[in-house]
């Protein structure tokens, strides 16, 4: 089992930037995917974005060209570069990381609130 926390969110203004951050209690070399989740109340959760060990990444429509997963495998670190952020963005954004067994782990979540 692998412990993940997250950290980064919080309240900012329409068009501005944040960078969330998924640290894990073990090596992150050692998970098949990593990504970034989100969801607002009522809603299913949603992929953000998710990248693999061969550094192939994806994102959903809404946030390319604004949003950027990265890692740092020495830190053990997942991110999530956010910018021009828009009201829309507003859910809590959870990370995910996968084990090559298939087995998923979630970090506890973080709130992001994109308002005036």
């Amino acid at each position: 089992q692998v412990q993940l926390v997250e950290s980064g969110g919080g309240l900012v203004q329409p068009g501005g930037s944040l960078r969330l951050s998924c640290a894990a209690s073990r090596r992150i070399i050692s998970f098949i995917t990593m990504g970034w989740y989100r969801q607002t109340p009522g809603k299913q959760r949603e992929l953000v974005a998710a990248t693999t060990m061969a550094d192939i990444t994806n994102y959903t429509d809404s946030v390319k060209g604004r949003f950027t997963i990265s890692r740092d495998n020495a830190k053990n670190t997942l991110y999530l570069q956010m910018n021009n952020l828009k009201p829309e963005d507003t859910a809590v954004y959870y990370c995910k990381l996968r084990t090559w067994a298939g087995d998923d782990n979630w970090g506890q979540g973080t709130q992001v609130t994109v308002s005036s």
